[in-house]
């Protein structure tokens, strides 16, 4: 079986930082893509950045220049870098990982995993 553990949230004030970590575990083959996903009250959940296995990333306009995404593959672990943060960034953040994984004679995925999700506030 496979488990994203998520950390890092918090509360913050306007202008201020946070980090957030996401480490997948358990028998894992392979990761693909992997991922940062918010969802604020009353509002479905969004992509904010994504990341390839090769460092490829890309970015919801709302974030871009603000937040950085970066993975350590050893690690199994992607990270979420978010700085000048607003009100408007306040939401549940959930990781998201593309993994094929074993269990003895088998492969199976690659399939979507998600974190439980880390509330990020931000307010002064």
């Amino acid at each position: 079986q496979v488990q994203l553990v998520e950390s890092g949230g918090g509360l913050v004030q306007p202008g201020g930082s946070l980090r957030l970590s996401c480490a997948a575990s358990g028998s894992i083959f392979s990761i693909n893509a992997m991922g940062w996903y918010r969802q604020a009250p009353g509002k479905e959940r969004e992509l904010v950045a994504a990341i390839t296995n090769g460092g490829r990333t890309n970015y919801a306009d709302s974030v871009k220049g603000r937040f950085t995404i970066s993975r350590d593959n050893a690690k199994n672990t992607v990270y979420l870098q978010m700085d000048s943060l607003q009100p408007e960034d306040t939401a549940v953040y959930f990781c998201n990982a593309e993994i094929r994984w074993y269990n003895g004679n088998y492969y199976y995925g690659p399939a979507p995993y998600w974190g439980q999700g880390t509330q990020v506030t931000v307010s002064s």
